[in-house]
This record gives structure tokens, C-alpha cells and sequence, in this order.
């Protein structure tokens, strides 16, 4: 890693007089989370008057405040011009619209050519917000919508709201099965027992709740729209998949390819050429960082998607005749 070094300054308004250092500071300095902000405190890079405080410090008003912020470059990825779909971007946010295939991360097995490599080529300054901005993720072959934070003000915002259930991710599923209604899952997401690349319904696991309601039936699958709650790694694939309504597609989790019966060759070739979980993160909501606004957007399924819609709706008419 390497580092940036700037200093905050700031007098401390007298009608704050009496309150905690911490709160003080999450008050005057709101672009970075308490969590941040108290770890600096103990560390004593945030410092009153030039002297290091207790967290719980009360306040006279009208003290000097001076936060020496050291920011770390994330020098592990590097920045490749790697094409992107962005639906909104402005100083604080970028959304983009991620398709199937691209992971987010490098990791060991995906080292180079992620999304995280190309925000960097379309924002060098993204190395110096924690992990480079994203503040949640898709699965690789998942396609559709994510938000990434441009600013420690939009990052410290997106995780608050995150986390307070305050962000609405809207996806698309398709499943196999006949789902009559919608409804909530709520079953409890952790580690598979004996598969450490899969995670499964277990008691011990953490909370993790999924709405969702049918947009379309077909013959032998059903097109849902799904609400996260929670957002637990691979919920929508796992919750689906324990109603026993696994992702079209989704071979690690049960939704091995199955062939409507009497179906024409261009619903078999379509079911045949598509080779991922059918999930797309359609809409996504949140109250913008700067201007405190909702924002919402939409992104419409990729070609795949569509064209294996298309099949199965003209499969449906033509065994409806």
C-alpha cells in the first residue's frame, strides 16, 4: 500500500458545547463514518486543541480540531480499459449497468480484467476510497445494477444506508417450477457445511430475508421479481433454491437444464445456449449522498435474457392455441 497524507481543520461551534468528542467530530467532519472517525481519535490522529483526547471528551466550543487523514492507495489492482456501461455518473456516485461474466474483485482466480480494474481506468482517484468504491457486489454472471461511491462522503452514506435496509435492489429471476403467488423468504444464510464455495440455509447462519412476487408464468418456469432485505453472498440463488424454484441456469444450486416438454427448437436452443443463473439486478434505489434526494434506476435484462423471454413466451402461445 501506499499513502496520502492531508489535514482537517475545523473550530468547534459553541452550540456544541458539552457533547462528546466523537459526536463532535461525526458533526463536522460527516464525509467519513464514526467508526473512522473514533479510530482516529484512539490513534491520535484527531486531535483538540493539539492535545490527544478520549473519545468521550466533552467539549467547550470553540476548540481547534485537526484530523490528520492518511489515505491508502490500492495498489493491488490495476487500472485497465476495460469498457462499461454507466446508466449515472456524477461526483459522488457512478452506477453502472455490470454485464454477465464480469466479476468485481480480482482475486486468485481473477486477477486482472474485473469491474474494479476498469472503475480505476475511469477514476484513478477511486484507489484511495475503501475497496475502490463498491460497497456491494454481483455475483459474476449476475447482470444489472450497482452503485459504487466516488467520495468518502457518498462512501460513508452507502454503507449507512446499506446496512440500515435503506438501499431498494430489485432484481429479475427466472425459475424453474410454477410459482401461483409471491411471498418472504426469511431462512437464515451461511457457509455450505461441505462446499466452501457455496452457501446454504442453515440455522446458525446470518438473517437474510427475500420478497418477491411473479411478473410472468410460462409452461414450466416462472419469471419473479425479487426484493432484497438482506443482502447476503448468492441469497436470491440459494433462497430460490430452497423453495425448490432454483435460477434457471444456476447449475451450483441445483438449476440443472430442464427441457419443456414438446418444445420447439428455438426454445431448446435457447435453454441450451444459456450458460448462467438468469438474474438481473433490474432497479436500484437510494437517497443520493449530496443533495439527500432518492434517486432511483433501471436497467432492461441483456440480449441473453431477452431472447430466452421471447422463447418461452412464444412457446406459451403456441401450446395455448
Amino acid at each position: 500500500m501506499s499513502q496520502t497524507q492531508s489535514t482537517l481543520n475545523a473550530t468547534i461551534p459553541h452550540e456544541l458545547a458539552g457533547r462528546r468528542f466523537d459526536q463532535v467530530l461525526a458533526e463536522l467532519f460527516p464525509d467519513y463514518s464514526r467508526s473512522r472517525l473514533s479510530a482516529w481519535i484512539k490513534s491520535g490522529a484527531a486531535r483538540l486543541d493539539g492535545a490527544s483526547v478520549a473519545p468521550r471528551h466533552g467539549v467547550r466550543g470553540g476548540e481547534a480540531v485537526t484530523v490528520t487523514v492518511v489515505a491508502e492507495r490500492e495498489i493491488g489492482a490495476e487500472a485497465e480499459p476495460i469498457e462499461l456501461d454507466l446508466v449515472h455518473e456524477d461526483a459522488d456516485v457512478i452506477v453502472v449497468n455490470k454485464p454477465a461474466g464480469l466479476v468485481v474483485h480480482p482475486g486468485a482466480g481473477n486477477p486482472a480484467g474485473t469491474l474494479q480494474n476498469a472503475l480505476l481506468h475511469l477514476d484513478p482517484r477511486l484507489a484511495e476510497i475503501p475497496r475502490g468504491g463498491i460497497v456491494h457486489r454481483l455475483d459474476k454472471d449476475t447482470s444489472g445494477l450497482m452503485v459504487v461511491a466516488r467520495s468518502m462522503r457518498a462512501h460513508t452514506s452507502l454503507v449507512e444506508q446499506l446496512s440500515g435496509r435503506e438501499v431498494h435492489r430489485q432484481y429479475l429471476a427466472l425459475v424453474y417450477g410454477a410459482i401461483i403467488a409471491g411471498g418472504r423468504i426469511d431462512a437464515a444464510i451461511g457457509r455450505h457445511p461441505r462446499d466452501r464455495l457455496r452457501q446454504a440455509v442453515r440455522e446458525d447462519g446470518r438473517e437474510a430475508v427475500t420478497h418477491y412476487r411473479v411478473r410472468e408464468r410460462f409452461r414450466t418456469m416462472t419469471l419473479l421479481e425479487c426484493r432484497l432485505e438482506t443482502g447476503r453472498t448468492h441469497q436470491i440463488r440459494v433462497h430460490l433454491a430452497h423453495l425448490r424454484h432454483p435460477l434457471v441456469g444456476d447449475a451450483q444450486y441445483g438449476g440443472l437444464l430442464k427441457l419443456p416438454k414438446a418444445a420447439a427448437a428455438p426454445l431448446v436452443e435457447a435453454l441450451r445456449g444459456f450458460r448462467r443463473q438468469a438474474l438481473h439486478a433490474e432497479r436500484l434505489e437510494f437517497v443520493h449522498p449530496r443533495t439527500r434526494k432518492p434517486v432511483a434506476f433501471e436497467a432492461a435484462p441483456p440480449a441473453d435474457l431477452q431472447a430466452l423471454l421471447a422463447a418461452l413466451r412464444a412457446d406459451a402461445r403456441a401450446h395455448a392455441e
